[in-house]
Parts: C-alpha cells; sequence; structure tokens
C-alpha cells in the first residue's frame, strides 16, 4: 500500500499576484517619494525667488533714501534749502529757494543758480554707486494755487497747463545748461528708458490748504522731484504666487 504526501501549497500559488501588487505599491511609494522631493524643491526655490525680491526692493529703497538725504545735505552745504517730504520719497524745493510768481512759469532772476545747483547735486547722487538701476523714474512735479487764471498766456491752459509748464522750465534748465556728464536726459533706467519726466498738478496737491495771504498761495507755486523704484513686474509676482493652495509650475 503506498501512501502519497501531499504538498500544501504555497502562499504565492494560492495568491498569484501578490507579487505584482507588491512592486506595484513599491513603485507607487517611489514616485510618491519623487513628487515630494520635486515639490520640496520647487517650494524652496520660490521662497529663494521672493526672499530676493525682498532684498532688491529692500536695495532699490534704501537707493532712495540716500539719494534723498544725499541731495539735501549737499545743498545745505551751499545755503540751499530743500525739504524731505511724502515718506521720503519727495525733494520739495520751497518757496524761499524756488517760487514762481502768480501766473508766471518762469524762474524768478536770483534763483536760477540754486535751481542749477540742485539739477548738479541731483545729477551726483543719483550717478553715485549706480544708483539709478534701482529707480523707475524721477518726476519733475509742477504745481500752482488754487486761484484761477482769468487772463494772460496761461488764461485757456488753466492752472493744469501753467504746471506743467513750471516743470518743463526747470525740466530744460537742467538738461540744457547745467554741464553733467551723462546729461540728466540721457540716464536711463533699470529698463532702458529715460529716467526723468514731467508732471503738473496744477493746485490738486497743495501743501498749504489756507490761501489767504499771498504768502501762503506762494508756498503752493512749488517744484516737488518725486522718486519711484524699480518694483516687481505682475509677470514676477504670477510666477511665484500659490495657485489653490499650490504652487504655481513655471514653463
Amino acid at each position: 500500500m503506498k501512501f502519497s504526501r501531499r504538498v500544501a501549497p504555497s502562499v504565492d500559488e494560492e495568491n498569484p499576484y501578490w507579487i505584482s501588487f507588491s512592486d506595484l505599491m513599491s513603485a507607487l511609494l517611489v514616485i510618491f517619494i519623487l513628487a515630494v522631493l520635486a515639490l520640496i524643491i520647487e517650494l524652496t526655490q520660490r521662497t529663494q525667488d521672493i526672499d530676493a525680491g525682498i532684498e532688491e526692493l529692500k536695495k532699490a529703497e534704501q537707493a532712495r533714501q540716500d539719494i534723498l538725504h544725499e541731495v539735501k545735505n549737499q545743498l545745505a552745504k551751499q545755503n540751499i534749502k530743500v525739504v524731505i517730504a511724502d515718506n521720503e520719497t519727495v525733494i520739495r524745493i520751497p518757496e524761499e529757494t524756488l517760487s514762481f510768481k502768480s501766473g508766471q512759469d518762469l524762474i524768478p532772476e536770483g534763483m536760477t543758480e540754486s535751481v542749477k545747483n540742485i539739477g548738479i547735486i541731483l545729477h551726483t547722487a543719483i550717478m553715485k554707486n549706480e544708483r539709478f538701476k534701482y529707480l523707475d523714474t524721477v518726476f519733475i512735479e509742477g504745481h500752482t494755487d488754487s486761484i484761477p487764471i482769468k487772463f494772460g498766456k496761461y488764461w485757456s491752459k488753466g492752472n493744469w497747463g501753467l504746471s506743467a509748464d513750471r516743470a518743463i522750465t526747470v525740466w530744460k534748465l537742467w538738461s540744457d545748461e547745467i554741464d553733467v556728464s551723462p546729461a540728466l536726459n540721457e540716464i536711463l533706467n533699470h529698463s532702458d528708458e529715460n529716467l526723468f519726466s514731467v508732471s503738473g498738478y496744477a493746485a490738486t496737491r497743495r501743501v498749504q490748504l489756507d490761501e489767504k495771504t499771498p504768502e501762503q498761495r506762494a508756498r503752493n507755486r512749488r517744484i516737488d522731484i518725486r522718486f519711484t523704484v524699480k518694483m516687481p513686474s505682475i509677470e514676477d509676482l504670477e510666477s511665484i504666487k500659490p495657485t489653490n493652495g499650490k504652487t504655481k509650475s513655471g514653463g
């Protein structure tokens, strides 16, 4: 009588797909780990981009402050007064340094040299350490008092035209009559565009709201020099902003 021994089936024989499933799970785990690593690298890069952008903006703000304070201090040595205003973004030329007569855009006699010197010192401060690369625009802004113009050459242009022409008068003096290199009208900003521009605000930005006396009105007939700095573009901000809780992929 023969006895046969029955061999029990192995686990693998009973589960013919076990090895394939195990391999699949291992592969998915590897893919998951790689995806996490890729996300960490991307987040790290975006954090570095944000930090770099903040650092550049800090440098631009510092360059602007350095320009304003250097101009003020250097002019003070020549007994020429200017004022830093608007949260350290503007150099204001007060009435004792430059004040236009009512309804006129001409620089009064005796103030021309002081205005020229402002342009020369401004040029030096902007060119020092290539600070102009951190600037976007330097606006020469003209302003008026609130008295309407009823006659003279500005009766049709009004205070808007008068304020713009006052800014143009200062700009022409600086660009045509001061000996600096490069000339102010040749200085380019970070985008290779002209750095200087002119604008007129009429009486919309008065520093003296109460205009009951001639002295009070004279304070508003002035020139401001406004400095704007290089800012991140919309494209730069779009490239690093989160989208639906996830970072936006580049491409």
